[in-house]
């Protein structure tokens, strides 16, 4: 047991292994001895090593999809704390907040049962965070959509995301509905509408593909999710000639060039910080993401792909990739249909919010303001985030024994 605790084949082990040549990186780059860069470096491979190996000892799921977190974690940690030291030592924190509650969601989910019936309690709830976020909510950065309890600030929405999902399986699963589609299709775009007043239209759109990814699966009347599509056509035009924050961020994408010394100033710094990175990088420290605003949270990306280069952002889209497939095939070979949903929203969540947010940085597609899942910088998306992890964790137990290849 412990000779194959310590090998070297052990993922675990290739981690820690990781973490270690990272925080000799960042001693380098100081240039003197710094404790913070020690004691941080000492506490955040600590609690990866011992979380995996808890997890190992108490979960008969799939592990790969944690050692996936814990790579990206360790990613997203290092360029924080390059970039800004207490940002970084802060995000460690937020890591065990969010180890915790990884556990936490896996203990609660796993040990309740019945999670299904409570259809209306999940619509309620969604419907009462709403309202507090409108009545009690601050604008940051153009959205209403954080909470502030005097220096404590969280965002309601990263929470009704996990309900929503809950809210469709629930509908879904139950045999007798409580409401028929049509009554389904208002409550989504109610959601949607309060995101939009609250002008938090990333979460909005994340909203909508989870939505549509569920309803093009589990719903039999094929005709509706055209009608939704060309909803949804309709819904985006408007609010291009209506909302002046979505016309900004169209034609910022369109010729950010154009716009460089104003609005156009985050993507072109982006796209510069990108290509100056080449395909192997600049080197940890040798870079200058600090030229981009909010590089720590939206532009968390780019900040990658210019000190790690084109092949680090490759590895980070890789592994988000890997992590989709497990979802998938988690929710492939569910049985039980309530946690099959479940496992779709969760997947189709972490998946969705890292193509938006790497497609803005890239210009793909217009940049919305959402953060990258295990990466970015930030308490509220990372707590969430370990959230849905901790229910995609319950839910690969429940594979089909005869479909399970060994974990593999």
């Amino acid at each position: 047991m412990l000779r194959k605790l310590l090998s070297y084949k052990t993922p675990q082990n290739l981690i820690l292994l990781i973490d270690i040549m990272a925080l000799c990186l960042l001693y380098f780059y100081k240039e003197s001895f710094d404790e913070f860069i020690l004691i941080s470096g000492i506490f955040l491979t600590f609690i990866i090593y011992i979380s995996n190996f808890i997890l190992l000892r108490t979960s008969s799921g799939d592990h790969y999809i944690f050692l996936i977190m814990t790579m990206l974690i360790s990613i997203g940690i290092i360029m924080i704390y390059r970039i800004n030291p207490f940002y970084g030592f802060r995000q460690i924190t937020w890591f065990g907040v969010g180890i915790t509650t990884f556990f936490l969601f896996y203990a609660v989910i796993k040990k309740i049962k019945k999670w299904e019936d409570w259809t209306k309690t999940y619509m309620i709830l969604s419907f009462i965070l709403f309202l507090s976020t409108l009545v009690f909510g601050v604008k940051i950065k153009g959205a209403t959509n954080w909470i502030k309890v005097g220096n404590i600030g969280f965002q309601p929405a990263e929470l009704i995301k996990i309900i929503f999902i809950f809210f469709l399986a629930s509908y879904y699963s139950k045999k007798e509905k409580i409401m028929n589609t049509y009554g389904l299709i208002g409550i989504v775009y109610t959601y949607i509408g309060f995101l939009f007043i609250q002008r938090d239209l990333g979460t909005a759109m994340i909203f909508y593909f989870i939505f549509m990814t569920i309803f093009y699966i589990f719903e039999n009347n094929r005709k509706l999710i055209y009608y939704n599509i060309i909803g949804a056509f309709f819904i985006a035009l408007v609010s291009y000639f209506v909302v002046n924050h979505v016309q900004i961020r169209v034609v910022t994408w369109l010729d950010p060039w154009k716009y460089i010394d104003n609005k156009g100033y985050q993507i072109t710094q982006s796209l510069f910080a990108i290509a100056s990175g080449g395909f192997f990088g600049t080197g940890i420290g040798l870079g200058y993401p600090e030229f981009i605003p909010e590089v720590h949270n939206d532009f968390i990306f780019s900040a990658i792909c210019e000190e790690m280069g084109i092949f680090g952002g490759i590895g980070v889209i890789m592994l988000f990739l890997i992590l989709v497939y497990r979802g998938f095939k988690i929710a492939l070979y569910q049985q039980n249909l309530f946690f099959k949903i479940v496992a779709i929203g969760m997947t189709t969540l972490l998946g969705l919010q890292a193509f938006i947010i790497i497609g803005g940085v890239i210009k793909m597609i217009p940049l919305t303001g959402v953060t990258l899942p295990f990466v970015s910088y930030g308490g509220s998306s990372l707590i969430s985030s370990f959230a849905a992890l901790g229910i995609l964790q319950v839910a690969s137990e429940e594979m089909d024994p005869s479909q399970e290849e060994d974990n593999g």
